[in-house]
């Protein structure tokens, strides 16, 4: 089977994100809270290959590192959206059309009424900024995404004829649930996953440059820009090269959510 090219080249982004990420854990350049104010702004080439920062610190070294809290804090978010809204979504589409699924899906418009940068402000207001807050904002946020795709491709299911012959069996919504709808659901779960783990690594920049996210003196590329902003005249590649780092990783992630859908979608594999 060939593969679509969209999800060759996201793969190709997104990976090279993924590699800095693992290679930071045994090795980066310079050390990352290594300051040398003698060479601050130093433009890109030479012994520092990206450049400096207004501190002399790395910039390569900072956007590996950085690329690890990004996507750790998106990894853990998503899971959490994930062990959280699934379950509450599959519930809702076996009880359809009962106060619980009522009481759920009204929930889920109430948490979409709050963006994650709001939730993340009430956190912190409460427990203070960190990295650990804002993986409870994006993954609070990310809960009745994945409760509500999953209701709407569980709803489907629950009408065919295989459910209605597991029901005869007598089966419990619970088992049917687990045993026949989230298997068949979890192609489209895995397409969605993807492209709320590209949006967790956007929040995550969004929360750090505004001060919510990871703390100094973990690197991360929201603040990286937050940082650079007052100095784009002086030298823009402190703004550009962290900016630059978050499109590419969000458009593989995204490409790569395309590809997975043209290859997982059944109809789509027919339309071809």
């Amino acid at each position: 089977m060939k593969l679509p090219l969209s999800l060759v080249l996201g793969a190709v982004l997104a990976g090279i994100a993924a590699l800095a990420a693992l290679v930071s854990f045994v090795w980066t350049p310079y050390p990352v809270t290594g300051m040398n104010i003698a060479g601050r702004l130093l433009p890109p080439g030479g012994a520092h290959l990206l450049g400096t920062d207004h501190f002399g610190r790395d910039i390569l070294s900072m956007l590996m590192v950085g690329a690890r809290t990004s996507i750790a804090v998106a990894i853990v978010a998503v899971g959490l959206g994930v062990l959280l809204g699934v379950p509450l979504g599959l519930v809702a589409a076996a009880r359809r059309g009962s106060l619980v699924d009522e009481i759920i899906m009204r929930g889920n418009d109430l948490i979409f009424a709050f963006p994650a940068l709001v939730i993340a402000i009430l956190i912190t207001a409460v427990f203070g900024p960190s990295a650990v807050n804002a993986i409870i904002a994006i993954g609070i946020f990310n809960t009745p995404v994945f409760a509500r795709v999953t209701r709407g491709a569980a709803l489907s299911l629950w009408t065919l004829d295989y459910i209605r012959a597991a029901e005869v069996a007598g089966k419990g919504t619970s088992r049917i649930s687990v045993e026949h709808i989230l298997p068949n659901i979890a192609n489209i779960l895995i397409v969605q996953g993807t492209i709320q783990f590209s949006l967790g690594i956007l929040a995550e920049a969004g929360l750090s440059y505004v001060g919510l996210g990871a703390q100094p003196p973990t690197p991360s590329w929201g603040r990286m820009l937050a940082e650079a902003q007052t100095m784009i005249g002086l030298a823009p590649h402190l703004a550009l090269l962290p900016g630059m780092a978050i499109v590419l990783t969000v458009l593989g992630l995204n490409l790569m959510g395309d590809g997975l859908r043209d290859i997982l979608d059944p109809r789509l594999r027919r339309a071809r």
